[in-house]
């Protein structure tokens, strides 16, 4: 499928490409060819992704994961309404592809509502590894927080099912029984949630993860818990102490970059007012806009544009390189969303020392995220300009 490129750079320069629904119609149809249409390589109706070792970048390989699959559906789901009838149907179709594929990676032992990054019928680690797969059954993560309530969101599972999955996450938290090693150590008594459910793992914490927590329980209005308070306190202390913009890949070891950073809060804040964090607004609002300055790739500008808006400011016009396709611009195998970084298990120093050298870090892209990602920000474009 080719796009009309040059009249969508036009567009774009021009900050006009919103009103334009024929390019909102060919990211869903990108979208969708995408998608996995059979059972060869991804489960049918995932959304493919893959990794790149750090430290040997000469090829990307396949990874089985429903992480990608659940924030395409979570987010079709939020910006459908925003969309014309035939492209709400385009979504549609998309989204009710992706449902047959979250039970492969379900806790199938526990017959639990809790997900785990790679498939649980035969436990494996980082999918067409050759000799680390030799480890899939003993060096096999638990379940992890961020995967379980995106995937409960774009499954529009029910309020007793949240609330359920809720009360187990309780048990996950930092505290006197099971401490953080790996973290500041003003942060060594906060009792906010680990990114794993597993009893085996350390406890880890990341800005992003406890953004996307903190989202799932605004989303299904739970009654907030002592876990909810210290995790919301963690985020807002990483903001008031620029923690989140100096050490980015030390406070979200998952996600890494700034602009994730700023993507996941603005997300969190878009959805509900949370009163103390909305009095960081203005800082963080100022922290995008000096992002955008510095961005480096398109798709990093998209996620700073499109967390400006979320905030209710209207951003720059995003730069475009006009050397390059749209494709190119949109699927840079440059931008990752993603990270798996085995060094954030690791206690410190050695998690910061091997988190700068980037031994045992995995990029993840998604080509199809990408072009979700640019969709996003277009009906943001619509709902800031109503």
């Amino acid at each position: 499928m080719k796009y009309c490129v040059t009249f969508f750079l036009l567009l774009l320069s021009l900050n006009l490409i919103a009103n334009d629904s024929l390019l909102i119609s060919r990211l869903l149809q990108r979208i969708d060819h995408l998608q996995a249409k059979d059972n060869s390589v991804f489960p049918k109706g995932s959304i493919p992704s893959y990794r790149l070792y750090a430290l040997n970048k000469t090829r990307y390989k396949a990874d089985i994961n429903p992480f990608f699959t659940g924030l395409v559906a979570f987010t079709l789901q939020d910006i459908k309404k925003d969309l014309s009838p035939t492209q709400q149907l385009q979504a549609s179709t998309i989204i009710n592809n992706t449902q047959t594929v979250y039970p492969i990676f379900q806790n199938r032992k526990n017959k639990r509502d809790t997900y785990n990054f790679w498939p649980t019928e035969k436990p494996q680690i980082f999918p067409h590894s050759g000799w680390l797969n030799l480890f899939n059954k003993s060096r096999s993560l638990p379940d992890d927080l961020d995967d379980t309530v995106i995937i409960l969101m774009a499954q529009n599972k029910s309020d007793s099912t949240a609330k359920a999955i809720h009360a187990f996450m309780q048990g996950f938290t930092n505290n006197e029984n099971k401490k953080i090693i790996n973290t500041f150590p003003e942060y060594q008594r906060i009792g906010a949630y680990s990114t794993w459910f597993g009893v085996k793992m350390p406890v880890d914490f990341d800005i992003s993860v406890l953004s996307n927590v903190l989202y799932f329980v605004q989303f299904y209005n739970l009654k907030w818990t002592a876990a909810d308070s210290a995790s919301l306190y963690l985020i807002e202390d990483m903001i008031k102490t620029n923690k989140h913009v100096q050490f980015s890949n030390y406070v979200s070891p998952h996600y890494a970059t700034l602009p994730n950073i700023l993507y996941h809060l603005s997300r969190l804040m878009s959805l509900k007012p949370i009163p103390s964090l909305e009095q960081l607004k203005p800082k963080l609002i100022e922290d995008t806009k000096k992002a955008l300055v510095s961005a480096t790739t398109f798709m990093d500008q998209v996620l700073l544009s499109t967390s400006l808006m979320r905030w209710g400011v209207q951003p720059p016009a995003i730069m475009i390189d006009e050397t390059k396709s749209l494709i190119d611009l949109i699927e840079d195998e440059q931008f990752y969303f993603f990270i798996a970084s085995m060094a954030s298990m690791l206690p410190d120093p050695w998690k910061k020392r091997a988190t700068n050298i980037g031994l045992g870090t995995f990029y993840y892209y998604s080509p199809a995220y990408n072009n979700l990602l640019l969709l996003e920000n277009l009906v943001w474009q619509k709902r800031i300009k109503k």
